[in-house]
């Protein structure tokens, strides 16, 4: 992405902000949920599920790392991917504008709460998300991403790290890349797939990770679901790499005509072992359009022998992003690890993205603003 791209600033008057909100706190919260509902049943083919949990398979939120609505890495990162894209446009102000790299040093930070014990008050670029000490837990990160961000060199899509990585960690911290809905939808594909690229190099994997982010931009917008896959499907066509993720998607829209949705039905769309990141975007996209309601989608997404964290995340930041934050499970939300950081996280987002000026610029300054977001 070049230093000179400019991002559209859109013209928001009450409604729109209220309904942005809505959809931002229904994607960062819907996500964090649909994890938690699969950590449980990380690892567990659909017979062990149903051996575990009974015939209907998890229901509810159950114990995982100790506690039920337990969060793992995917919900941690996402969390720090909103905390980047802010500071790139706190960072604007100075003239320098590469939101690839402030992704970057944010999911540095998230690195240093995989090692250290707890915030480290001598760093002062750390902002107040890094800070947050129920962060400082390593809960299943991806081998492509504790490498991917193991030192400070930027993966680009000409050097990408961990190339033959494809799987669903990068699409899984991608849904806030969609939520910038003043960008045009080719600036949001560029900007995850670049991201993507600093962890997950397989062409799959970021390509992926970049469809996800066009979906979601879509929903985000106000547009449908199927019009938003078929959107991403087109700007999919002219990247190389792409056919496994075309043909993944396609799957999933296919799929809702083939009857009633079920398990068995759900793992057909993931050919291999499920663990490729394509097959968890099918898997999401698929029980996003046949979902009834949000906790249906979600029950859909988690109870099958692929990969539940990144599914369930991957499909509740979709119906959260569609419906907004009321289509919530008020008792799933309850339970929620996190809750209030995601909360705060997704509010300060959405302030940023409607009233920036008003934060941060030549003519005022929120010295608050910045101790939160600090530009360095």
């Amino acid at each position: 992405m070049s230093s000179a791209t400019v991002a559209k600033t859109p013209v928001w008057g009450r409604t729109e902000q209220q309904d942005f909100r809505s959809r931002v706190r229904g994607t960062l919260l819907g996500g964090a949920i649909g994890d938690a509902l699969g950590a449980p049943v990380a690892g567990l083919s659909l017979d062990g599920i149903r051996e575990k949990h009974g015939l209907e398979g998890l229901t509810e939120l159950a114990p995982a790392y100790g506690r039920r609505g337990s969060v793992t890495a995917s919900t941690q990162l996402t969390l720090f991917t909103v905390d980047g894209l802010i500071r790139a446009h706190v960072r604007r102000d100075t003239g320098a504008w590469h939101p690839p790299t402030d992704v970057h040093r944010a999911y540095l930070r998230w690195a240093a709460t995989q090692h250290d014990w707890g915030p480290d008050e001598r760093r002062t670029d750390n902002g107040w998300l890094a800070r947050e000490e129920w962060l400082y837990a390593r809960r299943g990160p991806d081998r492509a991403c504790m490498t991917g961000f193991g030192d400070e060199i930027l993966g680009t899509l000409d050097k990408p790290k961990n190339p033959t990585a494809r799987d669903a960690g990068a699409t899984g911290r991608s849904a806030p890349f969609g939520l910038l809905v003043g960008w045009e939808p080719d600036l949001v594909l560029q900007l995850a797939v670049e991201c993507a690229a600093q962890s997950h190099g397989h062409p799959t994997a970021y390509l992926s990770a970049g469809a996800f982010a066009v979906i979601v931009h879509g929903l985000a917008r106000g547009d449908g679901l199927d019009a938003s896959v078929q959107r991403a499907l087109g700007m999919l066509g002219s990247r190389p790499g792409h056919q496994a993720v075309t043909d993944a998607l396609q799957r999933a829209l296919g799929a809702v005509r083939q009857g009633l949705p079920s398990p068995k039905l759900v793992e057909s769309l993931s050919p291999g072992d499920g663990r490729d990141a394509e097959d968890a975007l099918a898997v999401a996209v698929y029980c996003a359009l046949v979902a009834e309601d949000l906790r249906h989608g979600l029950r859909l997404a988690v109870n099958h022998g692929g990969d539940s964290t990144a599914t369930g995340a991957l499909c509740g930041s979709l119906l959260g992003a569609l419906h907004g934050e009321t289509a919530l499970p008020p008792a799933w939300l309850a339970e929620l690890e996190g809750r209030a950081t995601v909360l705060e996280l997704a509010d300060d987002f959405a302030m940023e993205m409607t009233q920036g000026p008003a934060l941060h610029g030549p003519a005022v300054t929120s010295p608050g603003w910045l101790a939160r977001y600090p530009r360095s």
